[in-house]
């Protein structure tokens, strides 16, 4: 009678479902979860403060939005495989794991198409440049990251330093009355001693000049072609960076789905004690 009741006891208290496996995507799923917080709580910020709609009419997306939009959705599926892994529910885990992949192939299809179609992304990233140009002075925010641009790259423009002639107070029109007509942003220009006292004017007048003759006070080369030599020469970062996003989904998608198979377990184990205690003789 006792081996019988230590056996029974001994069945009930078996699982399959592995602490280690449960409480590791929790905890994984928490650390998104905290992160998809402060990405809403910065979108948040960015739209009420900011307000800078006619700046951002330069760019496709509004950043602010789109990192409220993608911490709320991240929320959500952290959300999902958080309870889910605590509560042991398939329904959620099959939901966190499912959206998992689904970013995943989305990301896979996104980084090909990029590389098939690299004209047509090279022509988007041409019109978000000239459209940033024509907005330069409407934003300090955009004014600030177009000078870091420019600078770090050592670049004007988005083809050429002509190029912001299609900005109002640099255009080179006759008619413009703008003090800085026909001159480029003091970020255009060459700086040759670190220590040299900075005068913010160099750019002015330049566009008046010959290329070869503004190549002595300003960088010349457009962005564009600044930006596509750094992403070929640095692309075994890109893809360490692109492979450092891709592991912690896949990892996500490995941790649920060994816990959806181990719960899967775990209840025809108890289905079947069930139907053994009520007919010991099945």
């Amino acid at each position: 009678m006792g081996n019988g009741k230590d056996a029974a006891t001994s069945d009930s208290e078996f699982t399959f479902v592995s602490p280690v496996v449960k409480y590791l995507l929790f905890v994984f799923n928490f650390i998104f979860w905290v992160i998809s917080f402060v990405m809403v709580g910065i979108g948040v910020y960015a739209r009420l403060i900011k307000q800078a709609e006619t700046a951002l009419a330069c760019l496709t997306v509004d950043p602010a939005v789109m990192l409220m939009v993608v911490g709320i959705f991240m929320f959500i599926v952290t959300f999902c495989g958080c309870v889910g892994s605590l509560r042991e529910n398939i329904c959620l885990l099959q939901t966190f794991c499912i959206s998992l992949t689904v970013i995943f192939i989305l990301q896979l299809t996104a980084g090909i198409m990029g590389f098939i179609f690299s004209d047509k992304a090279r022509g988007k990233v041409t019109e978000v440049i000239n459209k940033s140009i024509t907005h330069y002075r409407d934003d300090v925010d955009l004014q600030n990251l177009i000078d870091y641009g420019q600078k770090e790259f050592r670049c004007c423009g988005g083809e050429a330093f002509t190029d912001w002639s299609q900005n109002i107070y640099f255009n080179c029109s006759e008619k413009n009355p703008s003090r800085e007509r026909c001159s480029v942003p003091f970020s255009c220009c060459i700086i040759t001693k670190v220590k040299e006292l900075f005068n913010s004017m160099c750019g002015e007048g330049m566009q008046k000049l010959d290329y070869i003759t503004a190549g002595q006070y300003v960088y010349t080369d457009g962005c564009i072609d600044k930006l596509v030599n750094w992403i070929h020469s640095n692309l075994f970062i890109i893809g360490g960076i692109a492979l450092g996003l891709a592991i912690p989904q896949l990892v996500g998608i490995l941790l649920s789905q060994i816990l959806i198979n181990q719960i899967k377990d775990q209840i025809e184990l108890q289905n079947y004690n069930a139907r053994h205690r009520s007919d010991p003789w099945s």
